[in-house]
């Protein structure tokens, strides 16, 4: 079944555990990601970016989901991962996403609140949670093996200023920088467990966690245990697809046929899935 999350965001919050928002790109990952969290009776949130959305146009990717939770008993929510203006918001409430995530972290405070309230009032009215964010994420979506990301501290979410954001915009979840970045690189990222517990000592809202991938586990679930209770996985599913197809180009280099060897990607993103699931804590929470 389709949902909101906002119910799914406060069961996470007194459970203790997160659930895992895993983005796609085309039918056979939006499958594994479902039929995965069927099989672990996980809540779970398909999300697509701004690209992503209008690579395979939002009619479409909505379409998909609907058909593939008409039948399910999870709950599942379809959210526009970091979508960075009020059209592409838009689009993506009318195509029938039940979550937006707008993404002001590039404007200044003020032209962020607007933007964000905008959005909240607009999507409230349509019954779809809004996602904010304050403070700035950098990186890119993307297995940069040899690269150095420095984050600089002006990039970081600030507690006073997260809850002078959350008390202007009335958002439903929070995405904060405590040193997560997007993407792999060359360093784990060190989260910033000290500046996270200010923040959740001033606002009383669930908190979103982007960067998933490059996080290590120890860190993911130490926020877990301090009030994320959603986190974002993209790169490392982009990985595991593209290395599954091509393991089986190895096996089988001469076939063309896509329905033959794109499965081989599915699980390969299948198998995180399952990893992450079970880190967050969501098993059997659905």
């Amino acid at each position: 079944m389709l949902v909101n999350p906002v119910k799914l965001f406060k069961k996470a919050q007194k459970g203790g555990y997160a659930i895992g928002a895993f983005n796609t790109s085309n039918v056979e990952i939006t499958k594994a990601i479902i039929e995965k969290a069927e099989e672990l009776k996980s809540p779970v949130i398909i999300e697509t970016s701004e690209g992503e959305m209008e690579s395979a146009g939002a009619n479409i990717v909505a379409a998909e989901v609907k058909e593939l939770a008409r039948g399910s008993k999870i709950p599942i929510v379809l959210h526009l991962d970091h979508g960075k203006s009020f059209e592409a918001v838009r689009e993506a409430v009318r195509a029938g996403y039940t979550s937006v995530h707008i993404d002001g972290s590039d404007l200044t405070f003020n032209e962020n609140v607007e933007l964000t309230k905008a959005v909240r009032e607009y999507a409230h009215y349509n019954d779809v949670a809004v996602e904010g964010e304050i403070g700035h994420i950098s990186g890119k979506s993307a297995h940069h093996k040899d690269e150095r990301l420095v984050i600089e501290k002006k990039n970081l979410t600030s507690p006073k200023k997260a809850e002078e954001f959350v008390v202007k915009t009335k958002v439903d979840i929070l995405a904060i920088s405590i040193g997560n970045i997007h993407g792999i690189y060359a360093e784990d990222p060190k989260l910033d467990f000290k500046r996270l517990l200010e923040i959740r000592e001033l606002v009383r809202k669930p908190f979103s966690l982007h960067g998933g991938s490059g996080i290590p586990k120890n860190q993911v679930m130490r926020a877990i245990e301090m009030g994320i209770v959603k986190v974002n996985v993209n790169t490392e599913l982009r990985m595991a697809f593209k290395e599954g197809i091509m393991h089986e180009f190895d096996l089988h280099p001469d076939e063309v046929v896509p329905y033959k060897y794109l499965p081989a990607g599915a699980e390969a993103v299948s198998r995180v899935v399952e990893q992450k699931i079970r880190l967050f804590g969501s098993v059997d929470k659905a």
